[in-house]
């Protein structure tokens, strides 16, 4: 059976997906400057004798691997290369070698996988028709992401995929599983840049000065009845403050206070509404006290929806490669992914691997100084990617 070469592929090829796994956990590079990262993924797809790559958005790939009667149908599989600004705090012998930049989201593993992957499939191509779609994108982490750019850079066309999946670790989900979510899975994510201006002073005379301070705090507070008094609350909404910054002292009132959220949400209608509400309302709060006010919304990412019908096959897929007990249910998930401009444009499946291993302390989140992956999990996520890829293929 297909599913068996498969699987005896990715334990074949195992050690491999680690080692470049751990290189490109040695070598993180930020979003958008990607430039050895996607050498290095070009290497190993010509050393696999993919020939037919194209650059995409600077630092990105596409690639495509011919089965049998290659036109008949195409799926797409994406993988995700950038790191972040984080110096790394584990002690590895994979650890980065460039100092505050870490791939501390998991996608050294999503790149890793995806090699895995393109090798398994270019091994069995005269086995299955139709033909598969390689995207390594750059630029994940930071807006506008790279999916919009890749898009933009015709990705996902000639040949135009009939659907694409795309694979996400996840520390809370132990080694060996799985997770899947039809519909509705995360969020949009707009970030939020906020002045307030005032007249500064000394804090022993207030009736000399405009408290930009006092106007921020009643405006934050004012800004949570977005969520909780205007959104349906059947639709899932965060408004989060993160940052506030008044740079005065325990007798010195600033002239101004400088403010960074996010909003997020899975509705579109809603998004916009609630942008416009925003304003509103802030604007209300600190032109009524005598203030002024800058107020920036950069919209980010749309909300990632997982088509039902392909989720459902990926699943049962799922289920027939590990086994029921390692297919799991997930739930709504309030964190922004870009693949979810993939998924606004054909049929997508996003779903988690498993990457915890409590036994070997391997239990970070995701985004902290001290993430690490199970590399056993590897094995997965090379195999059930190229095996998803087949048996959507074989749906005719």
């Amino acid at each position: 059976m297909l599913k068996d070469k498969i699987k005896s592929l990715a334990k074949e090829y195992k050690e491999e997906v680690i080692a470049n796994r751990r290189h490109l956990h040695s070598n993180p590079e930020l979003s958008f400057k990607e430039f050895k990262t996607a050498a290095f993924v070009e290497g190993k797809l010509r050393q696999m004798g993919i020939n037919e790559i194209e650059s995409k958005a600077t630092t990105g790939w596409s690639a495509l691997i011919k089965g049998k009667n290659p036109e008949k149908k195409v799926i797409a599989l994406r993988a995700d290369m950038d790191a972040l600004p984080i110096v790394e705090a584990n002690d590895v012998p994979y650890k980065s070698q460039n100092p505050g930049v870490m791939h501390a989201c998991g996608h050294d593993a999503h790149t890793a996988s995806l090699l895995g992957a393109a090798k398994i499939l270019n091994e069995i191509k005269d086995q299955f028709e139709g033909s598969i779609k390689l995207i390594f994108q750059p630029g994940e982490e930071l807006v506008p992401g790279g999916a919009s750019l890749m898009i933009k850079d015709k990705v996902l066309e000639n040949p135009r995929p009939a659907s694409i999946i795309g694979q996400h670790v996840m520390p809370m989900i132990p080694s060996g599983k799985v997770g899947f979510r039809p519909g509705l899975y995360m969020a949009s994510t707009d970030e939020i840049y906020i002045t307030v201006k005032g007249k500064g002073g000394h804090g022993a005379m207030p009736e000399t000065f405009i408290d930009p301070v006092l106007i921020s705090s009643h405006m934050i507070v004012a800004l949570q009845q977005i969520v909780s008094r205007v959104a349906n609350p059947k639709i899932p909404s965060v408004l989060s403050f993160g940052r506030v910054e008044a740079l005065g002292a325990t007798n010195v009132i600033p002239n101004e206070v400088k403010i960074q959220g996010t909003f997020r949400t899975l509705d579109e209608a809603w998004r916009s509404k609630a942008h416009e509400k925003m304003l509103q309302i802030a604007h209300g709060i600190v032109e009524g006290m005598g203030g002024q006010l800058e107020f920036e919304i950069r919209k980010g990412y749309p909300f990632l929806k997982n088509e039902p019908e392909l989720t459902a096959r990926s699943m049962e897929a799922a289920r027939a490669y590990l086994g029921e007990e390692n297919v799991l249910d997930l739930d709504i998930w309030m964190a922004a992914e870009d693949f979810a401009f993939y998924s606004q444009e054909i049929d997508g499946c996003f779903y988690r691997l498993g990457t915890r291993n409590e036994a070997r302390g391997i239990v970070s989140g995701v985004h902290t100084p001290t993430f690490d992956i199970e590399e056993d999990a590897l094995e997965i996520g090379a195999g059930l990617m190229a095996w998803l890829a087949v048996s959507e293929l074989s749906k005719g």
